[in-house]
Protein backbone atom coordinates (compact mmCIF):
# COMPACT_ATOMS: atom_id res chain seq x y z
CA UNK A 1 0.00 0.00 0.00
CA UNK A 2 1.61 3.25 -0.83
CA UNK A 3 0.53 6.66 0.18
CA UNK A 4 0.06 9.75 -1.63
CA UNK A 5 2.75 12.08 -1.21
CA UNK A 6 2.18 13.61 1.84
CA UNK A 7 3.47 17.07 0.56
CA UNK A 8 2.82 17.14 -3.08
CA UNK A 9 -0.17 19.14 -3.82
CA UNK A 10 -2.16 17.90 -6.93
CA UNK A 11 -3.04 21.47 -7.73
CA UNK A 12 0.32 22.44 -8.77
CA UNK A 13 0.00 25.63 -6.78
CA UNK A 14 2.89 28.42 -6.87
CA UNK A 15 4.64 27.44 -3.38
CA UNK A 16 4.88 23.72 -4.66
CA UNK A 17 6.22 24.60 -7.99
CA UNK A 18 8.74 26.95 -6.27
CA UNK A 19 10.00 24.79 -3.65
CA UNK A 20 10.54 22.32 -6.56
CA UNK A 21 12.38 24.06 -8.49
CA UNK A 22 14.59 25.29 -5.87
CA UNK A 23 15.03 21.94 -4.92
CA UNK A 24 15.82 20.23 -8.41
CA UNK A 25 18.53 23.30 -9.34
CA UNK A 26 20.20 23.34 -6.12
CA UNK A 27 20.50 19.69 -6.24
CA UNK A 28 22.62 20.77 -9.65
CA UNK A 29 24.80 22.15 -7.42
CA UNK A 30 25.95 18.49 -6.08
CA UNK A 31 27.98 17.69 -8.85
CA UNK A 32 29.83 21.23 -8.57
CA UNK A 33 30.79 21.17 -5.48
CA UNK A 34 32.01 17.16 -6.32
CA UNK A 35 34.09 18.97 -9.18
CA UNK A 36 35.35 21.79 -6.85
CA UNK A 37 36.43 19.12 -4.42
CA UNK A 38 38.51 16.82 -6.87
CA UNK A 39 39.67 20.23 -8.08
CA UNK A 40 40.74 20.64 -4.94
CA UNK A 41 42.24 17.71 -4.10
CA UNK A 42 44.33 17.53 -7.00
CA UNK A 43 45.28 21.39 -6.59
CA UNK A 44 46.71 20.66 -3.28
CA UNK A 45 48.15 17.13 -3.17
CA UNK A 46 49.25 17.41 -7.52
CA UNK A 47 50.38 21.01 -7.67
CA UNK A 48 51.15 22.15 -4.15
CA UNK A 49 48.47 25.37 -4.79
CA UNK A 50 46.03 25.90 -3.09
CA UNK A 51 43.59 28.91 -2.39
CA UNK A 52 41.49 29.55 0.52
CA UNK A 53 38.22 30.66 -1.26
CA UNK A 54 38.11 27.91 -3.04
CA UNK A 55 37.87 25.27 -0.22
CA UNK A 56 35.42 27.90 1.14
CA UNK A 57 33.20 27.89 -1.56
CA UNK A 58 32.84 24.16 -0.83
CA UNK A 59 31.60 24.55 2.40
CA UNK A 60 29.24 27.36 0.83
CA UNK A 61 27.88 24.78 -1.92
CA UNK A 62 27.36 22.48 0.99
CA UNK A 63 25.60 24.93 2.92
CA UNK A 64 23.32 25.84 0.13
CA UNK A 65 22.54 21.95 -0.90
CA UNK A 66 21.71 20.85 2.78
CA UNK A 67 19.76 24.48 4.04
CA UNK A 68 17.57 25.24 0.27
CA UNK A 69 17.06 21.50 -0.79
CA UNK A 70 15.50 20.28 2.67
CA UNK A 71 11.79 21.58 2.11
CA UNK A 72 12.09 19.94 -0.87
CA UNK A 73 13.07 16.57 0.31
CA UNK A 74 10.37 16.90 2.50
CA UNK A 75 8.26 17.62 -0.37
CA UNK A 76 9.18 14.36 -1.88
CA UNK A 77 8.61 12.57 0.90
CA UNK A 78 12.56 11.90 0.97
CA UNK A 79 13.17 12.84 4.43
CA UNK A 80 14.35 10.83 7.06
CA UNK A 81 11.42 8.89 8.80
CA UNK A 82 11.43 5.96 11.29
CA UNK A 83 8.62 3.97 9.87
CA UNK A 84 8.76 1.02 11.34
CA UNK A 85 5.05 1.78 12.96
CA UNK A 86 4.20 4.06 9.58
CA UNK A 87 4.88 2.05 7.03
CA UNK A 88 2.08 -1.06 8.01
CA UNK A 89 -0.94 1.69 8.44
CA UNK A 90 -3.62 2.53 6.55
CA UNK A 91 -3.60 5.68 4.44
CA UNK A 92 -5.95 7.39 7.21
CA UNK A 93 -3.36 6.96 9.54
CA UNK A 94 -0.25 7.90 7.74
CA UNK A 95 -1.81 11.45 6.66
CA UNK A 96 -3.32 12.21 10.09
CA UNK A 97 0.70 11.06 11.57
CA UNK A 98 2.03 13.74 8.67
CA UNK A 99 -0.45 16.44 9.76
CA UNK A 100 0.79 15.80 13.74
CA UNK A 101 4.19 15.65 12.69
CA UNK A 102 3.87 18.80 10.55
CA UNK A 103 2.13 21.20 13.29
CA UNK A 104 3.77 19.59 16.36
CA UNK A 105 7.73 19.40 15.33
CA UNK A 106 8.08 21.26 12.21
CA UNK A 107 6.34 24.18 12.26
CA UNK A 108 7.09 25.15 15.57
CA UNK A 109 10.83 24.06 14.57
CA UNK A 110 10.83 26.37 11.67
CA UNK A 111 9.37 29.35 14.11
CA UNK A 112 12.07 28.91 16.39
CA UNK A 113 14.96 28.84 14.18
CA UNK A 114 13.39 32.32 12.28
CA UNK A 115 13.43 33.71 16.01
CA UNK A 116 16.89 32.73 17.17
CA UNK A 117 18.41 33.29 13.87
CA UNK A 118 17.33 36.95 13.20
CA UNK A 119 18.99 39.16 15.07
CA UNK A 120 22.07 36.61 14.46
CA UNK A 121 21.52 37.13 10.12
CA UNK A 122 21.12 40.89 10.82
CA UNK A 123 23.97 41.36 13.03
CA UNK A 124 26.04 39.50 10.44
CA UNK A 125 24.39 41.83 7.15
CA UNK A 126 25.28 45.25 9.09
CA UNK A 127 28.70 43.97 8.85
CA UNK A 128 28.68 42.88 5.56
CA UNK A 129 30.51 40.21 7.52
CA UNK A 130 33.37 38.58 5.54
CA UNK A 131 35.89 35.45 5.82
CA UNK A 132 38.07 35.67 8.74
CA UNK A 133 40.58 33.77 6.66
CA UNK A 134 43.22 36.06 4.72
CA UNK A 135 42.00 35.43 1.09
CA UNK A 136 38.48 33.83 1.92
CA UNK A 137 35.17 34.88 0.27
CA UNK A 138 33.64 38.42 1.48
CA UNK A 139 30.32 36.88 1.65
CA UNK A 140 29.65 35.22 4.98
CA UNK A 141 26.88 37.77 5.85
CA UNK A 142 24.89 35.94 2.38
CA UNK A 143 26.11 32.28 3.41
CA UNK A 144 24.12 32.91 6.84
CA UNK A 145 20.45 34.23 5.26
CA UNK A 146 20.51 30.53 4.39
CA UNK A 147 19.42 30.45 8.33
CA UNK A 148 16.19 32.64 7.60
CA UNK A 149 15.59 31.53 4.29
CA UNK A 150 15.76 27.37 4.85
CA UNK A 151 12.85 27.59 7.87
CA UNK A 152 10.92 29.97 6.02
CA UNK A 153 10.88 27.34 3.25
CA UNK A 154 9.87 24.73 5.18
CA UNK A 155 7.12 26.87 6.68
CA UNK A 156 5.93 27.05 3.03
CA UNK A 157 6.13 23.57 2.18
CA UNK A 158 4.49 22.75 6.10
CA UNK A 159 1.74 24.88 4.50
CA UNK A 160 1.31 22.38 1.18
CA UNK A 161 1.54 19.13 3.60
CA UNK A 162 -0.91 20.11 5.99
CA UNK A 163 -3.41 21.16 3.24
CA UNK A 164 -2.78 18.08 1.50
CA UNK A 165 -3.24 15.71 4.41
CA UNK A 166 -6.49 17.45 5.58
CA UNK A 167 -8.18 17.63 1.52
CA UNK A 168 -7.20 13.45 1.82
CA UNK A 169 -8.53 13.19 5.54
CA UNK A 170 -11.34 14.53 4.34
CA UNK A 171 -12.05 12.93 1.41
CA UNK A 172 -11.43 9.31 2.91
CA UNK A 173 -13.56 9.39 6.50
Amino acid sequence: MEIDNPGQSRDGSIATRLIGHIGRGVAWLTLLMTLLTFGVVVLRYGLNLGWIWLQESVIYLHAMVFMLAAAWTFQTDDHVRVDIFYRAKSDRYRHWVNLAGTLLFLVPFSLFLLYIGWDYVAASWATREASREAGGLPLVWLLKSLILIMPALLLIQSWNTARHCISQLRADP
